[in-house]
């Protein structure tokens, strides 16, 4: 969804024209600037990378209020009409377009507006209910639920919610809650993670702001009324400058769509490539201070992210129910293969997880809702668990219908079998590995707040630019802090056998030893983190391998802590309470084999050997290794020049009316 397809280093790509030359210290130094830098409320995952176990800040689970659950399932309730009635998942694939009708209908429901507050024309749902719709609608087309969370989660209502003013949220919300679409214009052919070097210009001319430049993979783009656009004001005279998100008119004279993107997944999204040449914008549509854009946008992928895996989410249930009724109908030597222990193992595994994911979902997402939590560290977490989770459950779902799982839908139906779209939920659900913040990117940014306590106090420490007066003051401030800290990791909650009763109940699985272990590893987790830091100090940030082990512990470990709450909050509520203990049981016992994997690979890894085999490869010692073969790729350029100019090429921007 317009965001982080970083570029491969590996390719060495001629410079684009008019692409800001910057270091790589320089570019740190602009993600760094864009991150929230306090932490005003508690924060559970925070507190778990220090070591602590705050299980209070998220048991007893949070719930929402009895009108917001009300008008939330009327919606639903017509939603799932709508779904069940007038969306044909199979035409959107087939013809790589969602029909204009099917839009318009949306529209009506009000589903552009599921966010935006009544007052400006929207259903305000809480974002506990956005998620369940985004599931359900997800559920029956992947791209309208991509199309509808791209319009919400990232476009122009979120920014504008948090950061507009209120003359822009007067002009602009009510459009989009019932009439425009939504787009957010950040990635550019030669920016992807890395924003410092982002070529889109915005000149000031008055009361104007004059863009230029290309974006790549607009999700929303081709179809889009409005869009948010991320471009670099230079710095002047009455100008700070730096990157700065304007409200821009799809329409404007200037701009140009020029292509609408195909992908292996999501045929039916409207993504395209969109050039600005000259486009004048008003000064009254920049959101926030100049400089402010990259802030805005991580603010607003906060909440944001949860959106993915939500749908996520909808897809696990899916897998679930698709390998219940084929396990149970496909026998094999004399019973039915979900009795057979390896197939039975899958099964298991997609329960599990798929409870487990919407326990973290609804957690995070209720927590927003109350606004009583920094959540931006959970919703990283469920982007990054569901993405990589969401994939894993479809692949296993595909080897559980074997060689029908690797058949289309449309090949399944024309010899007389039912429609299972299984090998295109794997493809759809492979970019949620990629957009709104790769896997790899989603370790970095986790990994940065997670050691953010350490860097606070021994940033400058560690930082070989630091004068050694800093250095001494720093030392001290560490010594201080650690001393504190350190002696805290020993011993906990977790070493007691009574621990958690509250998670123990006659006739059920005991609860109670998942989250003793939770705790333990928690600290065993800031142990490892410390022990890193002062191992490899400044150089800590080029163990990406190492970090991206710590960030993945982290995440099975909110997700038992969610598995473990959200149980007891269905058994408190005598809603199958004894069959969700059952599975967050075996979910947490799943997870702690993962856990326990990853960290011995903490220490014991290939990681030094990896990068003198990259190092070897980029120095071509192993070219002999690609002979054999023919290269079916095309000609061209690996990235598009990205030249500022007008557009050549015919424009296929299209309005839904």
């Amino acid at each position: 969804m317009s965001a982080p397809f970083a570029p491969s280093a590996a390719s060495a790509p001629r410079e684009p024209q008019g692409k800001p030359k910057v270091t790589e210290r320089e570019a740190r130094q602009v993600a760094e600037a864009a991150r929230e830098q306090g932490w005003r409320k508690p924060s559970f995952a925070k507190e778990m990378f220090l070591g602590r176990f705050r299980l209070d800040l998220i048991h007893p689970h949070p719930v929402p209020a009895p009108d917001d659950v009300r008008r939330g399932e009327e919606f639903l309730a017509r939603l799932r009409a709508f779904c069940e009635t007038e969306i044909d998942g199979a035409l959107i694939e087939r013809e790589a377009r969602i029909p204009d009708q099917v839009i318009n209908r949306l529209r009506e429901l009000g589903a552009l507006g599921m966010k935006i507050d009544v007052r400006y024309g929207g259903l305000g749902l809480t974002q506990v209910y956005y998620n369940k719709a985004l599931a359900l609608v997800g559920s029956a087309s992947p791209a309208i639920g991509a199309l509808l969370s791209a319009h919400q989660s990232i476009g122009v209502p979120q920014p504008l919610k948090i950061f507009g003013t209120q003359e822009q949220k007067d002009t602009f919300l009510p459009r989009l809650a019932r009439t425009d679409i939504s787009a957010f214009l950040l990635t550019e052919p030669d920016v992807g993670s890395d924003p410092a070097r982002l070529a889109t210009t915005a000149v000031p001319d008055g009361d104007a702001y004059v863009l230029d430049g290309v974006k790549l993979w607009t999700t929303n783009g081709v179809v889009a009324d409005l869009l948010v656009v991320m471009a670099r004001v230079p710095a002047s005279e009455g100008h700070r400058g730096g990157i700065t998100a304007f409200v821009v008119e799809a329409d404007s004279p200037g701009i140009t769509v020029e292509n609408r993107n195909a992908f292996m997944g999501l045929r039916g999204l409207e993504n395209g490539v969109t050039r600005f040449h000259q486009v004048r914008v008003p000064a009254a549509n920049r959101i926030g201070p100049e400089g402010a854009g990259l802030k805005i946008a991580l603010t607003t992928l906060n909440t944001g992210r949860l959106s993915l895996p939500a749908m996520c989410v909808g897809a696990g249930k899916w897998c679930l129910k698709i390998a219940r009724e084929w396990s149970a109908a496909r026998e094999q030597w004399g019973r039915p293969v979900a009795r057979h222990e390896a197939v039975g193992g899958k099964i298991s595994f997609i329960a599990a997880t798929t409870f487990a994911l919407e326990a973290m979902v609804d957690l995070a997402s209720q927590m927003a809702d109350e606004d009583r939590n920094d959540i931006r560290i959970e919703a990283a977490l469920a982007k990054l668990y569901g993405s990589e989770m969401g994939c894993l459950m479809a692949d296993e779902l595909v080897q559980i219908r074997g060689g029908r799982g690797f058949e289309t839908a449309e090949s399944l139906a024309a010899r007389g079998e039912r429609a299972v779209p299984a090998e295109q939920m794997l493809r759809d659900l492979r970019i949620n590995r990629i957009f709104e913040g790769s896997t790899e990117i989603m370790h970095l940014l986790i990994a940065r707040e997670a050691v953010d306590a350490h860097l606070s106090v021994a940033g400058d420490l560690i930082d070989p630019d630091t004068s050694l007066s800093d250095k001494a003051k720093a030392g001290a401030q560490a010594g201080k802090f650690y001393a504190r800290w350190l002696p805290k990791l020993v011993a906990g909650p977790g070493q007691l056998p009574g621990s958690y009763g509250e998670f123990r109940h006659p006739g059920h699985p005991d609860l109670s030893p998942h989250l003793r272990y939770a705790e333990r590893a928690a600290r065993r987790l800031a142990r490892s983190t410390f022990y890193a830091m002062s191992r490899w100090q400044g150089r800590m940030e080029t163990k990406q391998g190492f970090l991206g082990r710590i960030v993945d512990i982290g995440a099975e470990l909110f997700a038992m802590s969610a598995a473990c709450v959200r149980a007891e909050l269905l058994r408190t509520n005598g809603d199958h309470g004894r069959e969700a203990y059952q599975l967050a049981d075996a979910f947490c016992r799943q997870a702690r084999v993962r856990v326990e994997e990853l960290f011995t690979r903490l220490w014991s890894n290939t990681d030094e050997l990896d990068r003198r085999v990259v190092n070897g490869v980029l120095a071509g010692r192993y070219t002999w290794l690609e002979e054999g073969i023919v290269d079916p790729s095309g000609e061209g350029p690996w990235i598009a020049d990205a030249t500022p100019g007008p557009s050549s090429r015919p424009d296929v921007h299209r309005r839904i009316r």
